[in-house]
């Protein structure tokens, strides 16, 4: 393990309940309540999908300027949550300053726009991340592996050297996919095991050593299997 390239939303700070305020009042203006198993759906998405599976669930026409236009408000509803300061997950300001101590090297990996990750880092702490790669900033963002391929590539490393943690079915595919073994720590939507993965309870239980454990043991399974 050389670095770690951590997901931000559900992962490092509790902000999917802010996405969740912005996408109930979108169906609020539209006097609908959004069901839990179409928000289950959207966790981990980038914007684009976001908006397609909502306003398909609408019934809203799949106007291309108007679901920008979503997206924007979303965004900048979002960010005006970000700016008051975000809820740490448990254990995550710990395993942070944790591996900064021991010199390892990590990237913050999300589907979250540039202009909005830029306000969740003032509160996060920018010093902890070498290099921070967003959704808008790669040709498709997760579930496919663009950002962690582009993520791996600012640290110059081979991505099968890189540890990611996530908390989401996509964002666990896009690392997985991407060559990265993955840590997966709870989440309201459960993601299903493989010999790529590790699910944790719990960032809390974590250490640097722990983290370089499960990587060589995970990338060991590969290995065999292959």
């Amino acid at each position: 393990m050389r670095a770690v390239l951590w997901d931000m939303d559900g992962t490092l700070v509790d902000s999917e309940k802010l996405w969740d305020e912005a996408l109930q009042e979108f169906y609020r203006r539209h006097d609908r309540e959004m069901s839990q198993e179409l928000r289950n759906s959207t966790v981990g998405g980038s914007s684009d999908s976001v908006v397609a599976i909502i306003y398909a669930d609408l019934g809203l026409a799949p106007d291309p300027v108007h679901m920008a236009q979503t997206a924007d408000w979303m965004h900048d509803y979002v960010g005006e949550l970000f700016e008051t300061g975000l809820p740490w997950c448990a254990g995550a300001q710990e395993i942070l300053d944790a591996l900064t101590a021991a010199e390892v090297p990590m990237a913050l990996v999300t589907n979250t726009r540039r202009d909005l990750t830029e306000k969740a880092l003032n509160s996060i702490g920018r010093h902890y991340f070498s290099v921070s790669v967003c959704g808008d900033e790669v040709p498709s963002g997760k579930p496919a592996p663009d950002p962690y391929l582009r993520a791996a590539h600012l640290l110059g490393l081979d991505p099968g050297h890189c540890l990611a943690i996530e908390d989401s079915v996509t964002g666990t595919e896009a690392a997985e996919d991407a060559g990265c073994p993955v840590i997966v720590v709870p989440n309201e939507v459960a993601v299903p095991s493989s010999l790529r993965r590790r699910h944790v309870d719990s960032l809390r239980e974590l250490s640097v050593a722990d983290l370089r454990t499960v990587h060589a043991e995970l990338d060991r399974h590969v290995r065999k299997a292959g």
